[in-house]
């Protein structure tokens, strides 16, 4: 069994890396003047108390959470949220890490409009491998917001700091939501990759026996196949197709009813359970909303 290593607050991980610090629950910190703690293995499991974001250069370690690895690339920004954890191997290149992190823990949203609309921010709950890659003006612009911080955070404890330190990470963070949209912008052929995936995925999910084992797919399934976290899967749909994920699959689910409707061999009855419905009349009632007539009338009407 593995071995996670706990840090639950700001200041635990500051001292690790011999940074000094300047507030309990708020850190900015250069990596490059950082003193990286000795290791205790060449690969070494971690679970934050707090948030941090990250914007990694250079190949000192590879990170990894969830079920993948990602090996750094200059001017990418990966997020981690409490609790989850975080798994670094040790690379073989040698020298200094570099790049910057941000890290705040949850106490100091308390009570803010950061603190409740965090969870908006799903990115937090990406896999490491749907990090963000910015462009160089996009890596200036996230630079600006940690040098602000750190400045609030260098000049002293005042009455203004917790509002101007809260509203510049929440300015952060909402700039990393448009660098988000952009990506998925201009990542679109291999968008459209994972929308074919999915079409596929559940074409074969309606032929096999899974809707009467398992019921009918969910978001958390096919976001699993397609080896994406549920929050990237359902933000990357809804971008391309302006539906949700939980109505794309739905939209497929109706269109195959549809067609098995009309087979006269098979009660509705039957179509509901091949569906992976539980009771006939959940069926009846999901196809009513949809299409505005029971299933028994669109059969007798087509």
């Amino acid at each position: 069994m593995k071995k996670v290593f706990e840090v639950p607050s700001v200041h635990d991980y500051n001292a690790a890396f011999g940074i000094e610090t300047l507030h309990p629950l708020v850190s900015v910190i250069d990596f490059s003047k950082a003193t990286p703690p000795p290791s205790r293995g060449e690969v070494e499991h971690f679970s934050f108390g707090f948030y941090a974001v990250f914007l990694k250069q250079g190949q000192q370690c590879v990170m990894k959470y969830g079920r993948n690895t990602y090996d750094y690339q200059d001017g990418t920004l990966v997020f981690v949220a409490p609790g989850q954890v975080l798994t670094i191997e040790r690379a073989t290149v040698a020298g200094q890490p570099l790049g910057h992190g941000l890290l705040f823990h949850p106490d100091l949203i308390l009570g803010t409009h950061l603190g409740r609309s965090i969870k908006e921010y799903a990115f937090f709950s990406y896999e490491v491998h749907e990090a963000l890659h910015l462009s160089e003006r996009e890596r200036q612009i996230i630079l600006d917001c940690f040098s602000k911080i750190g400045y609030e955070l260098n000049r002293g404890i005042d009455k203004h700091s917790k509002p101007l330190i809260t509203a510049n990470i929440e300015l952060l963070l909402g700039y990393c939501l448009r660098f988000y949209d952009r990506q998925f912008i201009t990542r679109d052929h291999v968008n459209r990759g994972v929308l074919e995936k999915l079409e596929s995925l559940l074409n074969d999910y309606f032929i096999t026996d899974k809707p009467w084992t398992i019921g009918q797919p969910t978001v958390a399934y096919c976001a699993g196949e397609l080896h994406l976290s549920a929050n990237y899967f359902g933000d990357l749909i809804k971008k391309e197709t302006g539906k949700s994920a939980q109505e794309f699959i739905q939209s497929k689910l109706l269109e195959v009813a549809k067609e098995r409707i009309f087979d006269p061999t098979k009660s509705i009855s039957e179509v509901a359970y091949e569906l992976g419905f539980q009771y006939p009349q959940h069926f009846s009632r999901f196809f009513k909303q949809r299409v505005g007539c029971s299933p028994g009338e669109f059969r007798g009407l087509n």
